[in-house]
């Protein structure tokens, strides 16, 4: 008997979508169906099976006990089917679409994503930003760079980067308080980001009690790279990764007082689909990155 008579692979496609999305009117958005299709392929699926495979309430569906163990199977089948097509084709003409955290491609990436251009050319990259955790569902993203603990169901994550975070100020600002000499000495100038969780964690592992840093403004910048900005400017101390502005204490435009690092067990890591593992554009990608940064994941 033929594949095609064997398994409804429309009906398992359409299946698939539903089940991810957790919605028919979502499901035939994406596959450019109508709502209704979506539940005939659903209901032809069922009649196959000769199980129920979705609850269906008002405005809401969710997966029986069938549905549960069938949407994991046929989400990794399709996956291979990809993978199967990725294998025979080659490099020519790739997107690679990268989302990453605003600060991470502000700078890293925009500095060294040059050399993997240098090694896979036919590979273009398309670069977003967001300060959230892609979820891959609502966007089109191959991988991403996200800040965490790296436990993302579904996800494959390697880390690339520990996180830690010291105080960082201009040369010049400590010189006009006749240098900085002990941690309590940064409680002198104006604290950037005081309602930043971090500063409480690091003045407390320095031994500084009660720091009050109520009194300083609790602006929220978004990024460091915005906060990074003003200490540079000598507006005051900014509480930052030093590996991400080693260029700038290098350069003497930051300035890192004390050795003492802290770290809140959130990284920085590359994350993809585990499905989509063996798709060679991410691969080449993942191995580039991790030859960028070879102890991250130790």
């Amino acid at each position: 008997m033929k594949l095609s008579r064997q398994m409804p692979l429309n009906a398992l496609r359409v299946f698939e979508a539903a089940a991810r999305l957790m919605s028919f009117t979502r499901a035939g958005e994406e596959l450019g169906m109508t709502q209704t299709a979506v539940s005939y392929q659903i209901k032809l699926l069922e009649d196959h099976i000769g199980e129920p495979l979705f609850l269906r309430r008002p405005r809401q569906i969710s997966l029986t006990e069938a549905g549960e163990r069938l949407a994991p199977k046929v989400t990794q089948g399709f996956a291979v089917l990809a993978e199967a097509m990725a294998s025979v084709s080659d490099e020519t003409g790739q997107m690679l679409h990268l989302d990453s955290t605003a600060t991470f491609a502000q700078q890293w990436l925009t500095r060294y994503l040059g050399s993997f251009q240098l090694r896979h050319p036919n590979i273009a990259v398309r670069l977003s930003t967001s300060p959230v955790v892609n979820d891959f569902a609502s966007t089109q993203a191959d991988v991403a760079i996200r800040y965490g603990r790296g436990l993302w169901p579904g996800l494959k994550a390697h880390r690339i980067m520990r996180m830690d975070f010291a105080p960082m100020l201009s040369p010049k600002l400590a010189e006009q308080v006749g240098g900085i000499r002990e941690p309590a000495d940064l409680l002198k100038l104006s604290i950037i980001s005081a309602g930043d969780v971090w500063w409480e964690q690091w003045f407390t592992a320095a031994g500084v009690k009660n720091p009050n840093l109520k009194r300083f403004p609790p602006n929220e910048l978004g990024t460091q790279s915005f906060d990074a900005g003003m200490a540079i400017a000598g507006q005051g101390v900014a509480i930052l990764n030093p590996q991400h502005f080693q260029e700038e204490v290098e350069s003497g435009r930051l300035y890192q007082p004390f050795s003492l690092t802290c770290n809140d067990g959130r990284d920085y890591w590359l994350v993809y689909l585990e499905t989509r593992r063996h798709v060679p554009k991410i691969r080449a990608f993942k191995d580039w990155m991790l030859s960028e940064f070879p102890s991250a994941e130790e």
